[in-house]
This record gives structure tokens, sequence and C-alpha cells, in this order.
């Protein structure tokens, strides 16, 4: 990292501009009120769906061992990025300093790159229903842990390359940024120096972060439908409903990934990268526990359980 740049950029005019999603808006007191109950939701749905999944031992398999991971990256993801935006709101401060820029954007960028490894674990369903004899072999713990480390630890160098690259550059222009947070993109944006060689690694990246993942997703459930349509039984059925749910959230989070950091800049203008964002950092943390949870007989079967320990407990007392 060019540490001459940095303290540039972090000396004088240090502060960077968030013009936000409530600038767009006519009425930014009751988006910030929905945002903030969407912000709610997605806190205690995840944070519930994680308390489940490790106290209930009917839980305690890969395909929940993977769900758990995905809702606590959701809870990390949303965290850093809407509070401070409601603060900015409320508080009617716009600014973020070079620094809480940049941890902003290791950490959403980490977050990122390890969901998209994460979405991945379409392989888990591929090994469940195309060869479930087989399934306690190829899915045990460790393999699951590994699994689990090496997508944190992709995200986390992912995370690391672009936050040190992007944060060196001089901003000698305006430094509004066009966002709600620290983008990636959206920083670039406001360099003077020649991007197009760091623009050219970074789509490089996205190739390996996103389009790859895509594939892996996209061959499992493959050959998951082709299972499904020789078995043609009540369990397949139930099996093509969850993984069409999955599917969904694949489309949604990755697409939105594609839109931002693989399509050229023509396609893109600020409101248009706002919204966008708004899907995968807001909706798409909204959407996992309901589409990969709630659905689900064994996660009601435990939430059941645990609404009822409460007057067990409670008699227990007395």
């Amino acid at each position: 990292m060019d540490n001459k740049t940095w303290m540039v950029n972090d000396s004088g005019q240090s502060d960077f501009i968030l013009v936000g999603i409530f600038s767009q808006s006519k009425h930014p007191t009751f988006l910030c009120v929905i945002i903030f109950i969407v912000f709610l939701l997605v806190l205690s749905g995840n944070s519930l769906l994680i308390f489940l999944i490790y106290s209930d031992a009917h839980l305690h398999t890969p395909m929940y061992f993977f769900i758990s991971q995905l809702s606590l990256m959701d809870v990390m993801y949303i965290s850093i990025t809407v509070p401070k935006m409601l603060m900015n709101q409320v508080l009617s401060m716009n600014k973020i300093s070079t620094l809480e820029c940049g941890m902003q954007m290791f950490l959403y960028v980490t977050l990122g790159g390890s969901e998209c490894f994460l979405l991945a674990m379409a392989y888990d369903r591929y090994v469940a229903i195309c060869h479930p004899l087989h399934y306690p072999v190829l899915m045990n713990h460790r393999l699951c842990l590994l699994l689990a480390s090496g997508c944190w630890f992709l995200g986390s160098v992912d995370g690391f390359m672009l936050t040190s690259i992007t944060m060196t550059f001089p901003f000698c222009r305006t430094r509004e940024i066009h966002h709600f947070f620290c983008e990636v993109p959206a920083i670039v944006k406001l360099s003077c120096s020649d991007t197009s060689l760091y623009e050219t690694v970074m789509y490089l990246c996205c190739v390996l972060m996103l389009l790859i993942p895509v594939a892996v997703i996209s061959s499992s459930y493959s050959f998951i439908l082709f299972t499904i349509h020789r078995i043609n039984s009540a369990k397949s059925q139930k099996s093509f409903a969850t993984c069409s749910s999955h599917m969904t959230v694949v489309i949604l989070f990755y697409g939105t990934g594609v839109y931002n950091y693989m399509l050229p800049s023509f396609y893109h203008t600020p409101e248009k990268d706002i919204m966008v964002s708004v899907f995968y950092i807001i909706l798409t943390p909204l959407l996992n526990p309901l589409i990969y949870s709630l659905r689900n007989k064994d996660v009601t079967e435990a939430l059941k359980k645990m609404v009822n320990v409460g007057p067990v407990f409670q008699e227990i007392i007395k």
C-alpha cells in the first residue's frame, strides 16, 4: 500500500460525503422508518435462525450449517452499511472519514465475496439428492468446516486486495460519493488517476467471484432437476420447491453483483446503482431466512419447541 497516498487522502479534506438514498426520495422520513423496520426484521430473523440451528440437535446437518453461515454473513452485511446510513439521516450528517470508508469497504467486500462462494453450497443439495447414500461420507463435518473457512478466507483476500488498492488512489476531484455506502465502483469514479488497469483486474476478480460460483450452482441444479424428473415422487417435488427458492435468491444476489461490477459504465447511473444495491444489501438478507427456513418443516418444528419451552420452564419454577 502506498502510505504517502493514504496520508494525502486522509489529511486536509479527509471526509467523504455520502449523497445517499434519502436525497433521491420525496419522503425521506417515511423511507428511513421503512428501512429501519426492515433492518430490525433482518437482524431478528437471521439471529433467530442461527440460534435455532445451533440449539436444536435435529438441525445439526451440513445444509443448516451452511444456512447458519449465510445468516451470520447477512447480519454482518447489513450492519456495516444500514446503521451508518440511518444515523446520517437522523443526525442530518452525510460525512464519512477516509478510515471509516476504508473499513466499511473492506468488511462489505469480504462479506460479499464470502457469500458469493458460500452460495455454491448448492453442491450440498446436489450430493443430498443425487447421491443420498454417499451423503454422510461426502459431506462430513470436517469438509463442511473446510468449505466454510475457505469461503471466509477467499472473501477476506478479495476485501483486502480491493480495499488496499482503491483507498490509495488520489482523490483530487469532488469527494461526493453518489451512494449510501462506500461502494468500490463509486469510490473509483472519484479518482483523478488512470484506473483502467485496476478496473480490468477487478473485472477478472468478478469472473472468479461471480461467474464461477454461478457455473457451479447451475451445474449442480441441472443434475438435481434431472434426478428429480427421473424419480418423480412427493419427496422429489418438495426438493424441487426448495431448489426453486434457492435459485430465486441466487439470481437476485448474483444478478445484482454482475450489474454492479461487470457491466460497462454506460449502463450505470447513480440512481440505478443505489436501487440495485438496495436489493443485495437490504432485501436479500431479508429474503434468505424466509426462503431457506420458514418454509422448512424442520425449522418450524424447532421454533415450536422453543416457544413451548417457556411455559414448561415456568411450570418447573412454580
